[in-house]
């Protein structure tokens, strides 16, 4: 601000008249004297008279200051609303105006200070403008923000000030106008840290903390030296640290950055006589800023984090959309399973088992789908894993079974005139453990009235093999009832052979991986073969269908999908095929029309 006084009036005499009656000088005896810095201005904004201590703040002579503008002294222009306001207290329309000025001192340094501008009393014209020094206070504010802000073991920023920068990075204006518009971040968990400090302790662990911080910040500044910036090194809290890359250039850069981390943990710590080996794991994001909120990144830097530690540790692992879709799918899944059975979500379809001597349909098996008003129809592999994780396996299975049961009945009362199919369904170990499976069973055999011989339940081969009390007690229990046990993707498990003759086990089901091994027999125009046969497969096979017929066991052969799988399976004693040659699952009323036929229309769906 520029103005210009009336006339030539004296420094001394205007510093006079401007606190002071014609007769009492007290007034301006106090103004002179007081310790803190005070100016009078007059309405044009041109200081009228200022006191010693506003000269010394200033480094000038105060007489010197008569007639410049106050707004320039005390930097009251460098912003529009601070400005207004001190043109709205000179006018009269404003109380008073409070704020902080860094002021430029003569001799270089600066000073920070706290500005007040308010009306002079009696309604005198002008304003009184007193500044006091607040460069102590603000010193002191800094270093409380500073230990508030950084954590007291490695001296790196914390969480706090952490994401103070994450925020401010990705507000719109630190990326619009400059930069690459860009975000990436590396979420480091040191693996096994904790062991550290159960067996060593905690001043050791800290000791340790402090030791990685150094590294981690030397590989941030080797880092900023190739690149623009250098990223921010934070410790979030216990082993956690995280290195925000700020205009990050793309997910390579910041892929190197983790790699850098890693080679540079990878050295043994020397820690007062201990010498200490660790790695870490970390979750790389990497991404536009734009429509990225800071715990987005937090939340995919956390998952990443735990891919990391999940795929072996000592690691870094890139985020993936489709793994996080993933996941999240699952966890939505997870949430929702208990209340789907309730709800009725849950269907069954059924896949044939035919006879591979005379094709004729002897038993069907009992597939379940879940029928999700979000996710569309799913096949047990979605969601099979998740139920025996929370246990809703068990009223899941248990409707499994009842549902597959009053079916068969069905298909036996509507097709009296046919011999019976059996119908077989997938018992998970944890309804061992979690139910009381034998009471279940006698339970839904005498509600829907099928015959025990028309029940086959499957259990997988590693839940079968080594089985020992409760389990043993329930299979034989099961056994004496009448219920056929079958053991399901039997040749991929453990294989305990020795221990097979001592199971009540009636069936035993080939694993498709050996079906799927046998090559297929096509042939060339020429009449050779296309694909030479494998025999290695076929006496695999053989060799375990001999060694079931010999226990009184028959074998059922998955996954087969040529009629020349069916032959090969037929001409080495296979008693039983399922596959798609067959028929794909199929609905409750497509198996009713299947009973009756003579024989297995091979291959019609």
């Amino acid at each position: 601000m520029s103005g210009t006084s009336e006339g030539p009036t004296p420094a001394a005499d205007l510093d006079r008249s401007a606190v002071t009656d014609s007769n009492d000088n007290t007034y301006y005896r106090v103004f002179a004297a007081a310790p803190h810095a005070m100016a009078v201005v007059g309405r044009e904004g041109l200081v009228v008279s200022a006191n010693p201590a506003f000269g010394e703040l200033l480094g000038t002579d105060p007489a010197e200051l008569a007639g410049r503008p106050a707004a320039d002294l005390v930097d009251l222009a460098s912003d529009a609303r601070t400005w207004h306001a001190y043109r709205e207290v000179l006018r009269g329309r404003q109380a008073r105006l409070r704020c902080t000025r860094r002021l430029k001192h003569p001799e270089g340094h600066s000073v920070w200070a706290q500005v007040t501008v308010s009306p002079l009393a009696d309604g005198a014209p002008g304003v009184l403008v007193s500044v006091a020094d607040v460069s102590a206070r603000r010193e002191l504010q800094a270093r409380l923000r500073h230990l508030q802000m950084h954590d007291p073991v490695t001296r790196l920023p914390n969480r706090t000030l952490f994401f103070e920068r994450l925020t401010a990075a990705l507000e719109a204006e630190s990326y619009e106008q400059s930069g690459t518009g860009r975000i990436g971040l590396c979420y480091l968990d040191l693996d096994g840290f904790k062991a550290v400090n159960d067996t060593l302790g905690h001043r050791v662990g800290d000791r340790l903390l402090a030791a990685v911080a150094e590294r981690l910040t030397r590989v941030a500044e080797e880092a900023g030296c190739a690149r623009a910036g250098t990223p921010l090194v934070a410790r979030l809290g216990g082993d956690e640290f995280a290195l925000l890359v700020e205009d990050s250039t793309g997910t390579e850069q910041v892929a190197d950055l983790a790699e850098s981390c890693l080679t540079a943990l990878q050295a043994p710590f020397d820690l007062a006589g201990q010498r200490l080996s660790l790695s870490a794991s970390i979750g790389v994001v990497e991404r536009h800023a734009a429509g990225t909120t800071a715990t987005g990144l937090m939340q995919a830097a956390d998952t990443t984090l735990y891919w990391a530690k999940a795929d072996g540790k000592s690691r870094w692992t890139l985020f993936d959309p489709e793994r996080n879709a993933h996941r999240m799918t699952r966890q939505a899944l997870s949430s929702t399973l208990r209340p789907a059975i309730d709800r009725g979500e849950f269907a069954l379809e059924y896949q044939p088992l035919v006879g591979m001597e005379d094709g004729t349909l002897s038993g069907v098996e009992a597939l379940i789908r879940w029928n999700h008003p979000q996710f569309g129809r799913l096949t047990p592999n979605r969601f099979i894993g998740l139920a025996e994780e929370d246990g809703s396996i068990v009223p899941l299975g248990r409707w499994a079974l009842g549902t597959a049961c009053r079916q068969a009945r069905r298909w036996q009362l509507d097709h009296p005139g046919e011999p019976p199919i059996f119908v077989s369904v997938n018992v998970a170990v944890r309804q061992v453990w979690d139910s009381d499976l034998v009471a279940d069973v006698a339970e839904t055999l005498a509600e829907t009235g099928l015959a025990p011989h028309l029940l086959q339940l499957e259990l997988t081969e590693s839940a079968v093999m080594g089985s020992a009390g409760r389990p043993l007690q329930v299979l034989q229990a099961l056994s004496d009832m009448g219920v056929r046990i079958a053991i399901d993707d039997f040749g991929t498990g453990y294989s305990n052979l020795a221990y097979l003759s001592r199971l009540p086990v009636s069936v035993l089901k080939l694993d498709g991986s050996f079906v799927r091994g046998f090559q297929y027999e096509e042939t060339t125009a020429k009449g050779t073969a296309a694909v030479p046969p494998n025999p290695a497969d076929e006496v695999i096979v053989e060799a375990m269908i001999q060694l079931a017929h010999r226990l009184g066991l028959t074998v059922t052969a998955e996954c087969v999908e040529t009629s020349a799988q069916a032959t090969r399976l037929r001409r080495i004693g296979c008693d039983t095929g399922q596959g798609w040659l067959y028929s794909r699952p199929v609905p409750p009323d497509r198996i009713s029309e299947l009973l009756g036929t003579q024989s297995y229309a091979v291959g019609k769906p």
